[in-house]
């Protein structure tokens, strides 16, 4: 299965407006579970068993509250049991397409 996910503080005492620590705390949950991910300006994708991959989702909420008392989630899920390898394989058939 592959995560997409988004999540941030809904507070941050930046005077600029900045989450980018907070989402930091985040993306380190991420890299530290060995997962295969991928992380963009939007989202984290993460690909692995249904169990694990909502352990680093819980995970990586948990060490955003540690920065603000209220945190906002968007997720999107792509569950397709016996498949895996579909963080590259995905992109690498639309860029056969786009090649056409």
């Amino acid at each position: 299965m592959l995560v997409a996910f988004s999540v941030a503080p809904s507070t941050t005492t930046d005077p600029e407006g900045s989450v980018s620590e907070a989402v930091a705390a985040a993306v380190r949950v991420v890299r530290d579970s060995g997962l295969p991910h991928r992380t963009d300006a939007m989202f984290t994708t993460v690909e692995g068993e249904w169990d694990e991959c909502m352990d680093v989702v819980r995970r990586a909420c948990e060490a955003v509250q540690a920065h603000s008392p209220r945190v906002g989630l968007v997720l999107k899920a792509d569950i397709r049991e016996g498949h895996t390898g579909m963080l590259d394989a995905k992109v690498q058939r639309v860029e056969e397409h786009l090649r056409d």
